[in-house]
């Protein structure tokens, strides 16, 4: 367990299926950025494989932090997909 050793590391996986390659891969080139300077006690692994882009996300610092971590990162993708959608569209 790193960070904070009174708070229990918490985790999370996510699993975006985004119905084409490119797309899985645009979608983690824009989150990629935040995953870089995740605070400390929070870490981030995505990868996209082939449609599906797979997110986990470990958290020391309480689920609280981990839920914040989560929201930005879910966010995030979602305004990535609005701004695919506007080039694309």
């Amino acid at each position: 367990m790193s960070g904070n050793s009174t708070e229990p590391e918490t985790s999370a996986s996510i699993k975006i299926t985004c119905g084409d390659e490119d797309i899985a891969g645009f979608i983690l080139d824009a989150i990629s950025p935040d995953n870089l300077q995740a605070p400390h006690g929070v870490d981030i692994e995505a990868e996209a494989l082939g449609d599906t882009l797979m997110i986990e996300v470990s958290c020391s610092r309480g689920i609280g932090s981990l839920i914040a971590t989560v929201d930005d990162l879910l966010s995030c993708i979602q305004a990535a997909e609005k701004a695919l959608e506007e080039v694309s569209g």
